[in-house]
C-alpha cells in the first residue's frame, strides 16, 4: 500500500475495507520472535499480536493522509471467497508466559513505517519491479 501510494498507483482494498487485522510494528514482531527462540519452550505456540484491531480501509486512509495522497487512490475490489473478516488474535499466552507486550504504539509504528519506505526507495522498487508485478496482477488485476 505504501509503495503503491507513494507510486500514485490505485490502492486495492478488499470489499468495503471492513475486514480486521491486529497490527503490530515490525521490530515488535521481530522482538518477539527473537524471546521465543530464546525463552520459549520447546513445541509451544506463541501468537503474537499488538492488541491494535483496525479496519483496513482505516490503515490505507492514514496511509494517504500520512503521505499527503489523496484517498481517491482507493480502489475496491472483489474480496477473495470465504476470506475473514476478522483476524483475531489472543497474544495472552506470550505476554503471561514470557513477559511479552508490544513496545511501539500504532500511531509510532506505521510513521516510522513510512518513513522506512522513503527512506529505502532503491531497495523497495527492486522489490515490485519483475515477477512480483506478475504475481501483483494476477491477485488483483481482475477483480
Amino acid at each position: 500500500m505504501i509503495a503503491n501510494a507513494l507510486n500514485d498507483k490505485p490502492l486495492p482494498v478488499y470489499g468495503e475495507g471492513k475486514n480486521v487485522r491486529d497490527w503490530l510494528y515490525v521490530e515488535d514482531h521481530c522482538k518477539a520472535i527473537d524471546l521465543i527462540i530464546h525463552k520459549g519452550r520447546v513445541g509451544e505456540v506463541y501468537n503474537v499480536g499488538g492488541h491494535n484491531e483496525k479496519q483496513n480501509i482505516e490503515i490505507v486512509k492514514i496511509i494517504c493522509k500520512e503521505l499527503g495522497k489523496s484517498e481517491s487512490l482507493i480502489t475496491y475490489v472483489t474480496d477473495r471467497k470465504g476470506h475473514d473478516l476478522r483476524y483475531a488474535i489472543d497474544p495472552s499466552k506470550i505476554s503471561n508466559e514470557l513477559g511479552w507486550l508490544p513496545e511501539t504504539k500504532f500511531e509510532q509504528g506505521i510513521k516510522k513505517t513510512i518513513k522506512w519506505y522513503l527512506e529505502n526507495r532503491k531497495w523497495w522498487e527492486n522489490i515490485i519491479s519483475g515477477e512480483y508485478q506478475s504475481y501483483y496482477e494476477k491477485m488483483y488485476g481482475n477483480r
